[in-house]
């Protein structure tokens, strides 16, 4: 993992969508090799013995890597494949109703969408915070409108100190104005998934948070 706060850094998501040219396990490989921080698998079409077989070689992966890995929605199969984490959204399981050992087990992220969300996130202390989606979102649908950069500052104040994610839109040419707002991390799909070469793709991501990083530092 290539920062200091857990799940600060760039967050890529592996995604089932069948458009997309590699499927999951690819999608994973690529992004460890581009140095991502973060590997979240996004399960929304297959079914369970596929995901957790995908689950399981992700994890393999991304142990080798030092990369955290997360799921989606689904606790059982973060827990058999042994992931760092699950991240929850809105209309996913409370994470007060997911067992307790369970719960023991992972790190838990939670999606929000405005920032009386975000607030409530907040208090519920969770190991980071994800907020968007700040440009839009063709990745997926979504009913949600983006917030943008201005709501995103406000965002990363309210959930302070807890690592605030941005999500949704985020690629190449917009990310620098996600960092400038002092958000943790950055979670993309399709800039890494639609990509020709995957693993550049990520990379060139990834730097921008290191040259962030490191700027701060000095």
């Amino acid at each position: 993992m290539n920062s200091a706060v857990p799940f600060a850094g760039l967050h890529v998501l592996a995604d089932d969508d069948p458009r997309w040219p590699q499927g999951p396990v690819d999608q994973a490989e690529a992004a460890c090799a581009g140095g991502a921080s973060v590997i979240q698998l996004r399960i929304k079409h297959a079914i369970d013995s596929q995901a957790l077989e995908w689950a399981q070689a992700i994890r393999w992966k991304t142990r080798r890597a030092g990369v955290l890995f997360v799921i989606n929605d689904r606790f059982d199969l973060a827990l058999a494949a042994g992931a760092d984490g699950l991240h929850l959204g809105q209309d996913d399981m409370p994470a007060d109703r997911i067992p307790k050992e369970a719960l023991a087990k992972l790190a838990i992220g939670l999606s929000t969408h405005n920032l009386d969300q975000a607030s409530a996130a907040a208090k519920a202390a969770p190991s980071y915070v994800a907020f968007g989606p700040i440009f839009g979102t063709q990745s997926k649908a979504s009913p949600e409108t983006a917030p943008g950069i201005a709501a995103l500052e406000q965002a990363v104040r309210r959930v302070a100190p807890l690592p605030l994610v941005a999500i949704g839109g985020i690629n190449g040419g917009n990310i620098r104005a996600i960092l400038e707002t002092g958000t943790s991390g950055a979670a993309v799909i399709s800039a890494v998934a639609a990509a020709a070469n995957p693993i550049s793709a990520t990379r060139e991501l990834a730097n921008l948070f290191e040259r962030d990083r490191d700027r701060e530092e000095k």
